[in-house]
């Protein structure tokens, strides 16, 4: 594992010089764009690849590559009035048993139409809530890698493997509509506040609302109210952010020991500017919902679940560096609980490429029963350089 550090970390150095004496920051990459009668088309997309050494007890062969590729488009026309009326897509074109989405990684992850007036914004269709479109978590070098809601993991699971983080993955913002076909609707920002509200009818996927009831399984959530605020200002160099949402659902085939879903998230962050070039950031979130290890078809009664989120970043013209800790706990059969810490370094090229290096490490323990190690606990460690480029 200290190889492996001194190798990923050696490498992202040398990466990042490199590109900074070669000025790659020169370049940059423009969505597609074309003009259809009175409407816009953009086309874009998201491109990630991550290199990686895990540390982990009897697993003989890890992974040490993951990636992933989403491709995104949008048609929107303007009207003399300030209304806009738009359609946006994306589409999750490629990935692996370690790198995915927020949605169970199919290939449509949104597709929504978009109102947007001086009175506010209307979403239909398959998209985030407003509690999570709303959330404040705290900084992070690459919301990707984070510890808190991650779009890569590390580490396998042997007896079944796939990812090990499935078992019980931290989020700190509630996200309990996920991408169900819903309706949203959003103030606009007034003094520095801005409301949400949105109702998810089932767990359906087929872009509009109330057309399918979803899957028919024991204990899905259907009629899924979310109401979220979200606050932010700047006073001199302190920005501040803040942000507080409520889920709550219904059982739609309830079986005994489960109940309708209650979720509920708060999270801050503050931004100080030391200089022109110099950010400081701070923050953090904290969520608990009684869906058992955040499993929305496994709402217990009685029982909840936790998960906190503390991150710092500091952010030096083009270098980024960072610190997480991550901590939750799942009550039920058997009880969960996981800590994880992350350290990383990133630095932006331009507003379309991002490299990261890093260590994270996960500690995951249960009361009844083992893991495939044979413990109650495992701890689990790897070293990452990541990928990302965005247009």
């Amino acid at each position: 594992m200290k190889a492996a550090l001194l190798a990923v970390t050696a490498l992202a150095a040398g990466l990042c010089a490199r590109a900074q004496a070669s000025d790659l920051g020169d370049w940059s990459l423009d969505p597609y764009t074309a003009e259809l009668s009175d409407a816009e088309l953009t086309v874009g997309g998201l491109a990630q690849g991550t290199l990686f050494s895990a540390s982990e007890p009897d697993n003989a062969s890890p992974p040490w590559a993951s990636g992933a590729a989403t491709l995104t488009a949008s048609l929107k026309r303007d009207y003399d009035s300030g209304m806009m009326l738009g359609l946006k897509t994306a589409f999750e074109v490629a990935h692996d048993r370690y790198s995915g989405d927020n949605y169970g990684s199919d290939l449509v992850q949104k597709v929504y139409g978009v109102a947007q007036t001086g009175l506010g914004r209307l979403e239909i269709g398959m998209t985030d809530g407003a509690a999570y479109a709303l959330s404040v978590t705290g900084p992070v070098v690459d919301d990707a890698t984070s510890l808190d809601n991650p779009n890569v993991t590390f580490f396998r699971d042997p007896s079944t493997g796939r990812a090990f983080v499935n078992l019980f993955t931290l989020n700190s913002a509630v996200e309990s509509s996920y991408n169900y076909a819903k309706f949203s609707y959003y103030t606009p920002r007034l003094f520095g506040l801005e409301l949400g509200v949105s109702y998810t009818p089932s767990q359906g996927k087929d872009v509009i609302p109330f057309l399918s009831g979803g899957p028919r399984v024991a204990n899905r959530p259907h009629s899924i109210w979310e109401s979220a605020a979200s606050y932010s200002d700047t006073f001199g160099r302190l920005s501040l952010g803040f942000y507080a949402a409520l889920a709550v659902g219904h059982d739609a085939a309830p079986t005994p020991g489960h109940a309708g879903l209650t979720d509920w998230g708060v999270g801050g962050e503050a931004d100080y500017s030391l200089n022109d070039d110099m950010k400081l950031s701070f923050g953090g979130a904290y969520r608990q919902s009684n869906a058992y290890a955040l499993e929305d078809d496994d709402v217990l009664k009685g029982h909840q679940t936790d998960s906190a989120h503390l991150s710092a970043t500091l952010t030096d013209g083009a270098w980024i560096i960072g610190g997480e800790v991550g901590d939750g706990t799942a009550q039920g059969t058997p009880k969960l609980g996981v800590r994880g810490y992350e350290a990383s370094f990133g630095y932006v090229f331009n507003a379309n490429l991002q490299a990261t290096a890093g260590w994270q490490q996960l500690r995951y323990s249960r009361d009844i029963g083992t893991f495939f190690n044979g413990a109650p606990r495992i701890d689990m460690d790897a070293v990452f350089f990541h990928l990302k480029l965005h247009v």
